[in-house]
């Protein structure tokens, strides 16, 4: 950073630095237009910021982000109580929302299993969902998490810990995606999509 800049755009740039997607570079261009743009962009920023901070809360029920406790969805009565889709954090409940191809309810884990990250069982929110699942509401949890190492180690312990719940646990399909030329699919979607076939 140039000496000239004061210590509370370093500041502004610092912390820009560290959302996801922004390296120091990134952060340099995104406070300089805040700065440019002011009553545009800086100000309602700020603004929206403060109101987040102070209103936004963690889900009890899903462990989703909402200004209520439980949140919308935990709250919808038009939504089916009887499916809980799995999802790792809040972002992939947001993706499965926008493509509005779900209307159960959500189960947040805050991460995935990682020996090499020591991310163990107690440090996901696991416990919460088997005594969801127990519940008598709920006849089917649908684990919808990433396809890497991780994330199907993940999947395989939660249906293991789900075996004795008395429900049905299913995943996401995985294969070509909607659009995909296969010659630019990597081999293990490939080989995912050839073993999840389905009648044409």
């Amino acid at each position: 950073m140039a000496a000239s800049a004061g210590p509370e755009i370093e500041r502004l740039i610092s912390l820009l630095s560290k959302l996801p997607g922004l390296g120091p570079r990134s952060a340099r261009r995104a406070a300089l237009a805040l700065l440019k743009r002011r009553d545009q962009l800086l100000v309602p920023l700020n603004e929206a910021l403060t109101l987040a901070a102070e209103r936004v809360r963690t889900c009890s029920v899903c462990g989703s982000l909402d200004t209520q406790d439980p949140c919308a969805i935990c709250s919808d009565q038009n939504r089916d109580a009887s499916l809980i889709c799995v999802v790792e954090e809040v972002g992939a409940l947001w993706a499965m929302e926008r493509a509005v191809a779900f209307r159960g309810r959500y189960h947040v884990l805050g991460g995935l299993l990682s020996a090499l990250d020591g991310v163990g069982p107690d440090a996901l929110k696991i416990g919460p969902l088997v005594s969801r699942a127990q519940s008598e509401a709920i006849h089917e949890v649908i684990l919808a998490l990433p396809a890497t190492v991780d994330g199907q180690t993940t999947a395989h312990y939660l249906a293991e810990r789900l075996a004795g719940a008395g429900v049905s646990v299913t995943m996401l399909a995985r294969g070509v995606p909607v659009g995909g030329e296969l010659d630019w699919l990597d081999d293990g979607t490939i080989n995912q999509a050839m073993r999840a076939r389905r009648p044409a």
